[in-house]
């Protein structure tokens, strides 16, 4: 393992185990890190206090907790309604002395018993006080007024006393902000339980201290005019963007209303399955190039690290279910066990007469992973392959069954099944006009052992035209529900909306996505759907989605996605 791979791992578990924590401590359980960022399900959580924005590659993983453990008291005490309507909105310097004032009024509620989560937000602020005086905020005249603000301010609304270090840099310019904000801090400690009331005294200190940044500043103090670039260079400059929370999130698949097929009398129509197929993968791949394939995918896996065998016992344990294994004799209650009772007789004393029922645990499931091998998804083939690989070989020694299906068309542009339109007078509202091919990379009766080479073919990169979803869906959730399992399980990785050029414009451009719709909703009774978004959000088409980030080092977290997604 190389070390920027291992120091990818390394982020990857303190992200999770963050996550874990703000989770547990805020009740929010869709709270995850995505790229060093919280997300609360695909929205990112705005986090607008310096304190609390370590750097992604901060190795201090005490200082990362404590910003985890104030992102989830603010999450669990802050009324964001509330706040957002007292919030100040005009004054950039207000609002983030606003911001700051709320952060530390959630952060001193935080329960006596919880004295971890006390340590590791003091430490937490204690690192980021350091980090502004190395970075030399304290030189400048505004950039000692904020720090002086956030350690008296924090100080009066914890109780805990302001750090070592800064008590000689700040204590000439809190002793000149004594007379100006000494009611407001004492309202503040006084009314921290109650948000409503915290409220005006806070946007009244922000306001007071908004002024003194924007007056004149002492002429021969070093001023930020001296060196632009060293406020915005400050740990303060997080809050310069204070509109962050409209930041990018994850794009939603495209979807609307199809007139067509909800006009049509018979429903979704195909023009014709001459031409469709569904075939096994490793019959499409030359055996030589299969093993290539299979080396180079071997090769990733290998660089993950990933722990297959704790993956396969916690797949266990989801799927499991009780099943009756037999009976355990002698037993003195239970069942009468009709073998011994004729012990009865010959000793009449005896008590053990009884059997009872054995259970073992049994993962009576079919998981189905179903990819989108549409031309758009060839740059993340090698990633999906991965994730499915790994799966499907943690299933297997489960003992739950999987298969590996994908779906895509046999020819771009509607191929042989266009022309056939063509010649035929180009009938209106034909349906789909493509070839269909469906493609089996493991089938459930198949263990990994012996599919892994089929698996290695969706490296293949001829394999990926075009993706009709809804057809797809249908056909995979027959074949799990065609099997005897008790718990059938599909996970639809994909990019995008349903694409097929020439069905789109002999249609119109929402009939196949329409389509899928409707075919989830109607399996949804039978299989429990899920949909796989990579870097896109599926949830026009599927209930149970997630989003699915795929850089190069996945490590484990791309794995605990599909583990929550099983748990739910």
């Amino acid at each position: 393992m190389t070390a920027r791979q291992a120091a990818a791992r390394r982020r990857q578990q303190a992200e999770e185990l963050c996550a874990g924590a703000v989770r547990a401590l805020s009740a929010e359980p869709a709270v995850h890190f995505r790229g060093g960022r919280p997300y609360r399900g695909r929205h990112p959580v705005p986090v607008h206090a310096p304190h609390a924005r370590p750097s992604p590659d901060d190795a201090d993983f005490a200082s990362r907790r404590g910003a985890a453990d104030g992102l989830a008291l603010r999450l669990r005490g802050s009324d964001p309604g509330l706040h957002a309507e007292a919030c100040p909105t005009d004054d950039p310097a207000a609002r983030l002395v606003f911001e700051l004032l709320e952060q530390f009024r959630t952060e001193a509620l935080t329960p006596a018993p919880l004295a971890g989560v006390r340590a590791n937000l003091r430490h937490r602020f204690t690192v980021w006080s350091e980090d502004c005086v190395r970075s030399g905020l304290t030189e400048t005249a505004r950039g000692l007024l904020l720090f002086t603000v956030a350690h008296v301010t924090r100080a009066r609304l914890t109780g805990e006393p302001v750090p070592a270090h800064a008590e000689e840099p700040i204590e000439a310019t809190r002793a000149a902000l004594a007379p100006l904000t000494g009611h407001d801090l004492a309202a503040l400690r006084r009314h921290r339980a109650d948000q409503h009331a915290f409220a005006p005294y806070a946007l009244s200190l922000a306001r007071t201290v908004a002024g003194l940044l924007t007056a004149a500043v002492t002429p021969g103090d070093k001023t930020e005019d001296d060196d632009p670039d060293e406020y915005t260079r400050s740990p303060f400059a997080a809050l310069l963007d204070l509109d962050s929370e409209s930041a990018e999130e994850s794009p939603t698949a495209a979807s609307g209303h199809s007139r067509t097929l909800a006009e049509a009398p018979g429903g979704y129509r195909v023009f014709t399955t001459a031409y469709d197929r569904e075939a096994a993968a490793t019959a499409l791949v030359r055996a030589e190039l299969l093993r290539e394939y299979r080396a180079r995918l071997d090769r990733r896996v290998a660089d993950q690290g990933v722990n297959v065998p704790r993956l396969a016992r916690e797949l266990h344990l989801l799927l499991a279910t009780p099943a009756r294994d037999g009976w355990d004799g002698g037993q003195e209650t239970g069942h009468i066990d009709p073998g011994r009772l004729s012990r009865l007789i010959t000793s009449p004393t005896e008590r053990r007469l009884f059997r009872t029922e054995r259970t073992a645990p049994v993962a009576d499931a079919l998981v189905t992973f179903l990819i989108d091998c549409s031309g758009s998804m060839k740059e993340h083939a090698e990633s999906v392959a991965m994730l499915v690989d790994v799966c499907a070989r943690a299933l297997d020694r489960a003992g739950a069954g999987c298969e590996v299906l994908g779906f895509t068309t046999g020819a771009w542009n509607g191929g042989r099944a266009r022309r056939d339109w063509l010649r035929a007078g180009r009938p209106p509202h034909p349906g789909r006009l493509n070839e269909r091919s469906h493609l089996v990379f493991k089938d459930a009766a198949t263990p990994w052992r012996r599919a892994r080479h089929g698996i290695a073919a969706l490296l293949k990169p001829d394999l990926y035209r075009e993706g009709i979803d809804g057809e797809a869906v249908d056909w995979a959730c027959a074949r799990a529900e065609a099997g005897a399992e008790g718990r059938r399980v599909l996970f639809v990785v994909s990019d995008g909306s349903p694409m097929d050029t020439a069905t789109h414009l002999a249609n119109d451009r929402h009939y196949l996505d329409h389509h899928l719709r409707d075919v989830v909703a109607h399996r949804e009774s039978g299989t429990e759907i899920h949909g796989l978004g990579v870097a896109l959000d599926l949830t026009p088409y599927y209930r149970r989605s997630r989003i699915l980030d795929l850089p190069p080092d996945t490590g484990n977290g791309l794995f605990r996605e599909v583990l929550g997604l099983l748990a739910r």
